[in-house]
């Protein structure tokens, strides 16, 4: 089966840019061209592949057509780049949650900043859902919890990020039951709606749900939030260390968690991917626990 290389890339630009319209502007075409290579697309594999819907959405097939349309544009953007002929930016889209980012990963982010003609596509996703990018095809890489490799993909061990419990003395001090603290009632903060570490940790004590949470969906916010008393929340190492120090936040306890990240990407014949892939195992071996 052959399937053009505009095509592809006009699939790409639907699901990127959300309607027929804005991806008609994105790649200079009319909207009825758009139709029409979306249409030969459809019809040469014999299946729809956008649900046209507001925003349009792949469907599952289109959603396989979007993982070959987004490696082929990074591998044509190389030939390109090696040939002398590049004239825009490479892009490498990259899956990575919320508290990597704001930690060990900015070292990466400083490795690339010296990448000429790379344009780095940052996707925050919590790193349970992040392998979810990669199967709908909106990543070529991803930061991950999930050890089992997407089909396609290859999986490297980076190390472990360690969260431990903490709050203000003032919150500590107000939910404190003798040795130990009221976790029932005692205010928690979370990340974001898939952001389970708090409730996973509650659960362990055979606590359910919150008495009362706040939610705030940035990571530097979130922990910015524990600092101020908001509530207790569990903070990365990173983060945690400077307020332990100057007396801001306390710990909980001496208990920790440990959330395991791996590094997945497609295995395709990148070199830009490894060296990406290097970058990233470099930063997260100067900064996470050791794989055991």
């Amino acid at each position: 089966m052959e399937l053009p290389a505009p095509q592809l890339a006009t699939l790409l630009a639907i699901a990127e840019h959300g309607t027929f319209e804005a991806a008609a502007r994105a790649q200079r075409l009319t909207p009825s061209a758009v139709s029409q290579r979306v249409r030969a697309l459809e019809a040469a594999v014999g299946q729809v592949l956008v649900q046209r819907t507001s925003p349009c959405r792949p469907t599952a097939a289109g959603e396989v057509l979007l993982r070959l349309a987004r490696q082929h544009q990074l591998l044509a953007a190389e030939a390109d780049r090696e040939l002398g002929s590049a004239g825009t930016a490479t892009e490498l889209t990259l899956a990575v949650n919320a508290d990597s980012l704001a930690t060990w990963f900015r070292d990466v982010l400083a490795q690339v900043a010296g990448w000429e003609g790379v344009a780095l596509r940052l996707h925050v996703e919590d790193q349970a859902f992040s392998a979810d990018l990669l199967r709908r095809g909106d990543a070529l890489a991803a930061i991950t919890s999930d050890p089992t490799p997407v089909q396609g993909c290859r999986v490297t061990v980076l190390g472990s990020m360690r969260y431990r419990p903490a709050a203000t003395p003032a919150v500590a001090d107000r939910w404190r039951r003798g040795r130990r603290w009221d976790w029932g009632r005692m205010p928690v903060v979370v990340l974001n709606e898939k952001d389970d570490l708090q409730h996973s940790f509650l659960a362990r004590r055979g606590v359910g749900d919150p008495a009362l949470w706040h939610r705030v969906p940035t990571s530097g916010d979130f922990a910015e939030a524990v600092r101020l008393g908001l509530g207790w929340g569990l903070l990365p190492e990173a983060q945690l260390a400077p307020w332990l120090d100057d007396g801001s936040v306390v710990l909980l306890g001496r208990e920790v968690v440990d959330i395991p990240l791996h590094w997945m990407r497609w295995r395709i014949d990148s070199l830009l991917l490894d060296r990406l892939g290097d970058a990233v195992s470099a930063a997260a071996a100067a900064t996470l626990r050791k794989p055991r």
